[in-house]
């Protein structure tokens, strides 16, 4: 299946001002980038790396002034929505693998130590394995109302859990926090995320959250904003929380003016 995804974002900058950016999709991903394509500037004058977490960053310095800075990209991803697995079992944690610890610890948005308690209360007589992961995503998409403006940047799982509202990013660190409260890894994941076999969104195309938690010895994908399995994400990037994948990181003042987001599905070759 094949996915039209980007973005576009219109930033002023009173003095030439460095960045790190995150909206390409990331090099391993179930995902393949048939072709893409940066505006002129960005492209001659930026570079791209892979942090510690494998995301594709790009380096670059905007100019004083308003610029732009636009993604565009045909993404193929698999036709079938997000795989699922209930008989995935937990992992004990002195049996986990030594790079996927990190994922069970606090985190700047995920203070997983802070909501141990409630965790245990709501989700620890649940059925280990994936049924237990499945309660925590079913009760972060039924308790917390989806509100556009009730959180700021720095609203971490604990204010989200108090207020019992949020957006995409704020039910993702939730859906983490409870789950490493339980001794899961979890990790946040952002990207595209097209309406495909859903119905059509009113509200303007934004990038998207969800959460990455292992079982039986592998990663899966769980998604509490929308409490469903869907098609056509492309994955940008993962990490303990939003502070590893932030779209944009400046070093200097920099005024977003607008930002466009796009993901649908391609009706035709690229």
């Amino acid at each position: 299946m094949l996915v039209h995804v980007g973005c576009e974002f219109v930033q002023q900058a009173l003095e030439p001002t460095h960045a790190i950016v995150q909206v390409e999709p990331r090099p391993d991903g179930v995902h393949h980038v048939v072709d893409a394509s940066l505006d002129s500037a960005t492209e001659a004058t930026s570079s791209t790396y892979l942090d510690g977490y494998g995301n594709l960053c790009r380096r670059l310095t905007f100019p004083p002034g308003q610029s732009v800075m636009r993604f565009d990209a045909h993404v193929d991803v698999p036709p079938s929505p997000d795989p699922a697995d209930p008989s995935a079992v937990e992992i004990a944690p002195d049996a986990l693998p030594n790079e996927v610890l990190r994922y069970t610890l606090p985190s700047r948005f995920c203070p997983s130590d802070k909501l141990a308690d409630a965790a245990r209360q709501l989700f620890f007589t649940h059925p280990p394995g994936w049924g237990r992961v499945q309660s925590v995503v079913d009760w972060v998409h039924g308790s917390i109302n989806f509100a556009y403006g009730s959180s700021g940047p720095m609203t971490d799982a604990l204010d989200v859990f108090n207020t019992r509202q949020g957006v995409c990013r704020d039910f993702a660190h939730l859906g983490v926090a409870m789950v490493r409260a339980l001794n899961i890894p979890a990790r946040y994941a952002f990207g595209y995320l097209p309406d495909i076999d859903v119905p059509p969104n009113p509200i303007p195309m934004d990038f998207y959250a969800w959460m990455e938690v292992y079982l039986g010895g592998r990663w899966w994908t769980f998604d509490p904003r929308n409490g469903e399995r869907r098609k056509g994400r492309v994955l940008i990037g993962r990490g303990l929380d939003a502070l590893d994948v932030a779209m944009v990181s400046s070093y200097g003042q920099l005024q977003l003016d607008s930002m466009t987001v796009w993901a649908e599905e391609s009706n035709g070759a690229p």
